[in-house]
């Protein structure tokens, strides 16, 4: 899932600096399992931006609104508040959320509440780790399925770097090597001889360096095709 938290209050005042009618919306997708940016929370910043704007004596009509996904246009039917008649939208969602809304309603300011910060599983009560970057060339099948690129704080691709320290990270002594849990992984399944393969350098225009990415279904696309003949 993607994480993301609240930027600090006094950017979002700044974003929202000379604004009188603002919509605070909320995304229903994983802002709201991470607990930054579902309902409740567009609900407690609306309020938290009346008290902000009440005791600095500006007048600042702020309501709140929440949907399922704001990545996806089918969902912005639900919208009970129209964002068009507002002078901005302060998003809560991730990135990709503020984006694309930001294309629907060109007319309008879509501002981001919100840092995406990485993909993660909820490893505790509370607390979500990355566990994926993201990169485009997934390369677990060899690294027992521990990610090297998400756990590795220089991303190796083949191996440590020999700054290990007692089994933690020289770059965060706080963190685990993350090549010494793919080599303990790989022991424990009896693979060490992938451990042992030298690997090709990464194709980084899989990752960002070849342009914005992008995934075409041909059955989805064509099945659309022929319903509008």
């Amino acid at each position: 899932m993607i994480v993301a938290e609240r930027k600090p209050m006094d950017e979002i005042l700044e974003m929202l600096a000379g604004r009188k009618k603002v919509l605070v919306l909320g995304c229903g997708g994983c802002v709201t399992v991470c607990l930054t940016g579902g309902e409740r929370q567009a609900e407690m910043l609306a309020s938290q931006l009346k008290l902000a704007a009440a005791a600095s004596g500006r007048k600042l009509q702020v309501d709140f609104d929440c949907i399922t996904r704001q990545c996806e246009k089918e969902f912005f039917d639900n919208l009970s508040k129209f964002p068009a008649d507002y002078d901005a939208v302060l998003s809560i969602a991730c990135g990709a959320g503020v984006g694309y809304m930001s294309e629907q309603f060109p007319g309008t300011p879509i501002l981001p509440g919100m840092n995406t910060t990485f993909l993660a599983s909820n490893v505790a009560k509370g607390i979500w780790e990355e566990y994926c970057r993201g990169c485009g060339d997934c390369m677990l099948a060899w690294t027992g399925g521990i990610c090297p690129i998400a756990k590795c704080s220089k991303s190796l691709v083949n191996g440590t770097c020999g700054g290990t320290d007692k089994g933690k990270c020289e770059v965060n002594p706080d963190m685990d090597c993350g090549w010494l849990l793919i080599y303990k992984r790989l022991e424990s399944l009896g693979r060490l001889d992938e451990y042992r393969k030298m690997r090709p350098l990464r194709d980084h225009r899989k990752d960002r360096g070849n342009g914005i990415r992008r995934l075409v279904l041909a059955e989805m696309t064509e099945e659309e095709s022929d319903n509008e003949q």
